[in-house]
């Protein structure tokens, strides 16, 4: 069997390379993507390896490159993305890459530095301009009439709260203040400032509160939000303005200001003064506009220069980190001028990869070639499946339930033809296996602009790595809708209905609840195709017929599948040599099968070619037997029930006998299944030695496993169990496949019991959704038709194709998993897991690290 079949034979190797060339020929592997290094180090701390420091400054070096990306997608800049991946830069470069990115981090931090400093001051600048601008009607009361002003502002300040606080107040000025002993000369006393809108509510009761009234605030909004020259946010601020009267107020009113993060700016009385201020504050602002123009535009071009690049560095630097990663895995000799290493490679790779480290040593300038030996070992080797973008996704069903163990049948392959074909059996209709083909061949065509298109949408990312599976689930289903004569509940007249009525046409017409019967006349053959038309109209018999057809064809699919996993352990016993479970395993399982199940679906076979409707016995309906009746009779040795009159007992001559003779071997192929393989493997360690019997067993049990090239890692160990474990798993796996034969033949039946749901469901979207729209009639009837079909068209696409698809999915998963692959499929591998460059980048860099 080709590798398609099975996975890839494995040898484990070990490399010698030159210090000088080691860099540089696992480069060449990186790129190649076929070698999976062995930690040769693994009680060796992480931090004392030999390339720790070049690893931190690869860390480094990624930290930077974050940091650029950060800024860049902060300003919106695309980044260029080629799609190229360059190859992994030389030690020496590094320190070009760290000096380039060391002055572009310096460069880009100074001008945030520069540009974060001017718009503070330009912020400053810009509260100070609406500070000038809100409390220039302040002081135009105070200039209107300093009497008015002082009343009010008394009335204001001396409240029921001060009064009861004990705060009482003469006719002062409020904004004057006492000088010394001189009642003439007053200096102005209040302070301006700015805070944010919603802290201005809480800012005056606390005000209130602590100066017991004997402030007055007067505040006014800035309409414009102001930037946060921190983070960049836009933020509401209003202006205040504070009046009061002694050192102790002030004091506590700046420390109420300082504790709500307000701002405060000196704000000159004298209206000249003012003037003054708010003419120079505008001809600052001027200047910080066109300084803080440069310097964006300075910090834009270096963003822009370095987004051309920064894909191609984190490529550059993801690979140095991996090639060190990887060279921390390798041992020094005493000479400390070799390198060595283990690694897993595909046998059949092994001159690509000589050719490879033969490029890697020809770029370093080294004259000692690598050398490549091959080990003998009896580790079980890693498993690798050779896929491509179509039979990747069929590889990874498999591999979600378990990696193969080594070298056994693969069942991918044949996944490829059973599973959309199982999924059609229980979605077929040629309407929604139609929608779901052209999605998935959507995918196919445009799969090239979609995978550069990289998204972290997880449902789309399966979907599109799914693709071929849906275009196949759909391709499969529009066959399977084909045979049911099914679109979208409806079905297709293509070659004329060959069934006719034999009486009263009109009273077929005039009573809906006659049920058409199958044994009207037939013009000739059968329908060509599928079924027959007619059974669209027939209404409460056509559920009955559809029962018993998918309901057969169900069990029918279910046991050829199983049988078929059978002979695939087949496949898994003589490739290993294992020569006892071949005896005393698959023939007994494959005998239990077939005597049993085969037998149950050969009569349904009978019963459809002997038995017919017509009125003729002993061959029409009425004779016909039950089959789940004749299968229970033939397991519990019942007598038949006496037939009909003129009816058989039995379908063919000597069906009693030959029922009794299977179900007998049947039974006693159970024992074989459970003591023969025990028996066998005790006798052969009673021999000399511990040796089993010549030609009995396979080659692990005959002493373990063998190198990694040959056949070894599948054909078992029982000779490290004890004979109680073996008896105990044997019995074990006995019980479980003659039980297991039943439940999961009858788990089959989820074939019949989906298909049939999903084509009621169908039927009932049409009837109770677009019949409505299509019997309106009119212009009126035509824009109601065009809504119903739409709301018929979103629940057909959600539901049907959408849930009702991925519910098929999940069982067509499980019969898979567990009713066709526990009959041959371990699943006890581990995954081949090269290293490669490419894996490395698109996982990113923690795919890197490990």
């Amino acid at each position: 069997m080709g590798s398609l079949f099975r996975s890839e034979e494995m040898a484990l190797c070990q490399l010698f390379l030159q210090s000088e060339a080691a860099y540089a020929c696992v480069s060449e592997l990186g790129e190649l993507g076929l070698v999976q290094f062995r930690d040769l180090n693994p009680d060796v701390n992480a931090f004392q390896r030999k390339f720790v420091n070049e690893v931190r400054r690869c860390d480094e070096m990624e930290r930077k490159l974050r940091y650029l990306e950060k800024e860049i997608k902060k300003d919106g800049i695309p980044m260029l993305d080629t799609g190229e991946s360059p190859e992994a830069p030389q030690p020496r470069e590094m320190i070009d890459l760290e000096a380039t990115f060391e002055k572009l981090e310096n460069e880009l931090r100074e001008v945030n530095q520069n540009a974060e400093a001017l718009k503070r001051n330009f912020l400053e600048l810009t509260e100070l301009k609406h500070i000038l601008r809100k409390t220039q009607v302040f002081f135009d009361e105070q200039e209107g009439g300093v009497n008015q002003t002082t009343e009010s502002m008394t009335r204001a300040l001396i409240t029921d709260e001060a009064r009861t606080a004990g705060a009482s107040m003469g006719p002062v000025q409020l904004g004057y203040m006492e000088k010394s002993n001189e009642r003439e000369d007053y200096l102005p006393c209040f302070v301006a400032g700015v805070i944010l809108r919603e802290r201005l509510p809480a800012f005056e009761r606390m005000l209130w509160r602590a100066c017991r009234g004997n402030v007055f605030l007067r505040q006014a909004m800035i309409e414009t939000p102001l930037e946060d020259p921190t983070n960049g946010d836009q933020v509401h601020k209003s202006v205040f303005i504070i009046f009061f009267q002694g050192d102790q107020l002030k004091t506590r009113v700046k420390k109420i200001c300082e504790g709500f993060r307000a701002t405060l700016y000196p704000c000159p009385e004298a209206p000249a003064d003012r003037r003054e201020m708010a003419m120079g504050v505008m001809t600052r602002i001027e200047d910080l506009n066109t300084v803080l123009g440069q310097t964006q535009d300075h910090r834009h071009r270096v963003l822009v220069a370095a987004a051309k690049n920064l894909k191609n560095w984190f490529v550059k630097v993801r690979k140095i980190k991996a090639i060190y990663h990887t060279l921390n895995l390798f041992n020094l000799d005493v000479t400390q001028k070799c390198l060595i290493a283990e690694c897993w490679v595909p046998l059949l790779d092994i001159e690509t990869i000589q050719l490879a480290l033969r490029r890697g040593t020809e770029r370093s300038g080294s004259s000692v070639p690598p050398i490549l030996n091959r080990m003998q070992t009896f580790e079980n080797p890693p498993t690798y499946n050779r896929t491509n973008k179509f039979t990747k996704a069929f590889q990874a069903l498999i591999d979600a339930y378990g990696v193969a163990s080594y070298r056994e049948m693969n069942p991918a392959p044949y996944t490829i033809i059973t599973f959309p074909f199982l999924f059609a059996v229980m979605f077929g209709d040629l309407g929604h296996g139609a929608i779901m083909a052209l999605f998935g061949l959507w995918m196919i065509r445009k799969e090239k602009g979609l995978a550069a298109q990289k998204t972290d949408n997880e449902i789309w990312n399966i979907f599109f790595g799914g693709r071929y599976i849906i275009f196949l689930m759909g391709v499969f289903s529009m066959y399977t809708g084909l045979i049911y004569n099914d679109i979208f509940s409806k079905s297709l007249n293509i070659f004329g209905s060959h069934w006719h009525l034999s009486y009263n046409k009109s009273t077929v017409m005039e009573n809906k609840f006659l049920q058409l019967s199958p044994k009207g006349d037939y013009e000739g053959a059968p329908y060509p195709f599928g079924m027959d038309p007619i059974w669209q109209v027939a209404g409460a018999n056509k559920i009955i017929f559809h029962n018993a057809y998918k309901m057969k064809i169900s069990i029918i699919f279910g046991v050829i599948h199983m049988i078929f996993g059978v002979v695939m352990s087949w496949h898994n016993h003589t490739y290993f040599r294992n020569r006892i479970s071949l005896l005393y395993e698959f023939i007994p399982q494959l005998v239990f099968l077939l005597l049993l199940f085969f037998y149950m679906v050969l009569l349904m076979f009978i019963k459809w070619i002997k038995f017919a409707a017509t009125n003729n016995k002993p061959y029409s309906e009425a004779c016909a037997p039950s089959i789940l009746i004749t299968f229970i009779d033939m397991v519990l040795f019942n007598t038949p029930k006496p037939p009909p009159e003129k009816c058989e007992t039995y379908m063919f001559m000597g069906q009693h006998f030959i029922q009794v003779l299977f179900v007998l071997v049947a039974v006693g192929c159970i024992p074989v299944m459970l003591l023969a393989k025990p028996l066998l493997i005790m006798q052969a360690r009673k021999q000399a030695n511990v040796q089993p019997i010549a030609g009995a067993t396979s080659d692990a049990e005959a002493g373990g496993v063998s190198n990694g090239g040959s056949h070894g890692g599948g054909g078992g160990h029982e000779e490290e169990e004890e004979l109680s474990e073996i008896f105990i798993h044997q019995s074990i796996h006995t019980i479980e496949y003659v039980l297991g034969s039943v439940s999961h033949t009858a788990s089959y039946l989820r074939l019949w019991a989906l298909s049939l749901a999903h084509a009621q469901l169908a039927e009932v979207l049409w009837t109770m959704v677009l019949s409505i729209g299509l019997k309106q009639e009119g212009p009126v009837g035509g824009i109601v038709l065009t809504c119903v079909f739409a709301f018929w068209a979103i629940l057909t696409v959600g539901i049907l194709v959408l849930m009702e698809g991925l519910s098929a999915f999940l069982h067509t998963l499980r019969l898979h998993w567990v009713e066709f692959q526990s009959k041959f499929y371990k699943g006890q591998g581990y995954a081949f897991q090269p290293f490669s460059f490419d894996a490395i980048i698109e996982n990113g860099a923690a795919a890197a690290e490990e």
